[in-house]
């Protein structure tokens, strides 16, 4: 659609066992776009294997709104594979990508529309403070993006999330890309474009508990550093080269001590734990380059991203995919 008619914009909403917030999330979203007149909208809930009250809390949105559309996925799948489910079934101008968890304003959607219609392609937001979350939480995350840009090729902006507006056309190269480890904030930056930030402040948590553990915090973290970077493997490389000098110095030394003294060279516990530092070292970055050949092994198995069980709200055949029931990323 052109930035010059009323467009429609998808609001992509993953949930996962969000019954806590579900309902003011929803009733938020529905009085700041039903004040909208400028443009139509759609939101698409995508389930993603709740095991609480949430789903039947979207079938009655559904129910009740023509807008809301629900995505019911088979199971858990993760929250990137959901976002990336919603990106496949949106039909908007452009897409608005939003966690259920109010954090993120809504309010702020219509500000990101007025930079889409200036011709900026990807308007995501920067969290200026993040309330009700720990110490550990924000230092870890400014942490993680500084390292994520120093060692890539890839700049991500830092202190963003998922938050963000997309024009059609990066929602359209972003589905073009099929790698089953994904982290979309990333891939949106890969992509180019023209983007922009808009600066809020994030709020805590309206209701219920956090679905980022820490465990799933450090998959993620991984998956940022490992998609946009091969630089853990040169490291492996120029540690393996400075430890062969090292090795080389102690031989060369051990060798003229012995033929100049005619003695051997005396330190069994410098030997012992040289030993053991070598060989974590060569534990560590054999994981390392496993991590790189499991990435590889699941990108050749070729499995679909996610199964759906059921649509509620979407036309028959939906543009984006080859069956009713199993989706993948379209390669353009």
């Amino acid at each position: 659609g052109s930035r010059f008619h009323p467009p429609l914009c998808s609001i992509v909403v993953p949930c996962f066992n969000e019954e806590a917030v579900i309902g003011k999330t929803h009733g938020r979203l529905m009085g700041i776009l039903c004040e909208q007149t400028s443009w139509s909208f759609e939101i698409i809930y995508v389930d993603d294997g709740s095991h609480d009250r949430t789903l039947k809390l979207l079938q009655e949105f559904h129910r009740v709104e023509s807008q809301v559309r629900v995505l019911i996925l088979s199971r858990n799948f993760g929250h990137q594979i959901a976002v990336t489910a919603g990106l496949e079934h949106a039909s908007g101008d452009v897409v608005v990508i939003i966690d259920a968890d109010l954090q993120d304003p809504p309010e702020t959607i219509g500000q990101m529309l007025e930079q889409w219609h200036q011709g900026v392609d990807v308007v995501y937001g920067v969290r200026l403070e993040r309330a009700g979350e720990t110490v550990y939480k924000r230092w870890s995350a400014k942490l993680f993006y500084r390292l994520v840009n120093m060692l890539s090729g890839t700049a991500i902006p830092l202190d963003t999330g998922d938050f963000r507006l997309m024009d059609r056309q990066v929602v359209q190269a972003l589905l073009s890309m099929p790698e089953r480890d994904r982290f979309v904030r990333g891939m949106v930056a890969w992509t180019g474009f023209r983007q922009k930030p808009i600066f809020y402040k994030r709020a805590a948590r309206a209701s219920g508990r956090t679905k980022y553990s820490l465990k799933k915090m450090l998959r993620l973290a991984v998956d940022g550093l490992l998609s946009f970077s091969r630089t853990p493997l040169r490291l492996s490389m120029w540690l393996g080269f400075m430890a062969s000098g090292l090795a080389l110095v102690g031989i060369a030394y051990a060798t003229i001590l012995r033929l100049l003294t005619q003695q051997w060279v005396a330190g069994w516990t410098l030997l012992f734990i040289g030993i053991m530092f070598l060989g974590g070292l060569q534990l560590l970055m054999l994981g390392l380059i496993g991590e790189y050949v499991g990435r590889i092994y699941n990108e050749v198995k070729g499995r679909p991203l996610y199964f759906i069980r059921e649509r509620l709200g979407f036309a028959e055949n939906p543009k984006s995919s080859d069956t009713a029931e199993v989706v993948t990323p379209s390669r353009q």
